[in-house]
């Protein structure tokens, strides 16, 4: 595990980052406000801003970390603190497998955007997907103290819920090439998707 550890501290890391930058900053439209749900220490938002000057972006997370790249506020894990309609889009990034029940968040989400929800998840959808995303969130995250419900849907569940909250999806782009060439073939795959999600 620890050999693991290394190589994604040292070789895919931030690769990963810039290229989750990329997709998600190309994904947004113009001019908005979002809230970054689970947010952590805000990194990943505050490199989208760099890139993006037109979006604000401000987070929220269960835990407040001693230091932070953008505002992150303390909240529940369930209910999100703000009004109906506080934002333009909600954003998750690697957050809803990590709960219990990612319908509850979701569900929160569309009632404070006005416009949708920018997603960033899984599907585990094929062969060996559980297993092998199971050890990514493992070596990514266990020694940080995440929670790792392992709470992964295929996507058959995804579209379903999408139309069942009244979501249309604007965009899916799932061959994301977020780890190098060697690593993308086993921890890549279709098991990555972006997602933006318009309320109709």
């Amino acid at each position: 595990m620890r050999i693991l550890e290394f190589i994604h501290n040292n070789y895919t890391y931030d690769r990963r980052l810039a290229r989750l930058r990329d997709h998600l900053a190309d994904t947004l439209p113009p001019n908005v406000k979002v809230l970054d749900v689970g947010c952590g220490d805000g990194q990943l938002a505050s490199m989208i801003m760099e890139k993006r000057s037109d979006v604000e972006i401000e987070g929220i997370d269960v835990l407040v970390r001693p230091k932070c790249f953008i505002p992150v506020s303390r909240f529940d894990g369930l209910v999100i603190p703000f009004s109906n309609s506080s934002f333009d889009l909600v954003m998750f990034s690697d957050v809803l497998h990590h709960t219990n029940d990612p319908l509850t968040l979701l569900r929160e989400a569309v009632r404070v955007s006005r416009k949708g929800i920018l997603l960033k998840d899984h599907t585990c959808d094929g062969a060996f997907a559980v297993p092998t995303l199971r050890l990514m969130d493992k070596v990514g995250n266990a020694r940080h103290g995440v929670v790792l419900p392992y709470n992964y849907w295929p996507k058959h569940k995804w579209l379903k819920t999408f139309d069942a909250l009244g979501l249309s999806i604007g965009t899916w782009t799932d061959d994301l090439k977020i780890y190098p060439g060697w690593a993308d073939l086993i921890f890549g795959r279709s098991l990555h998707f972006v997602a933006r999600l318009d309320i109709v």
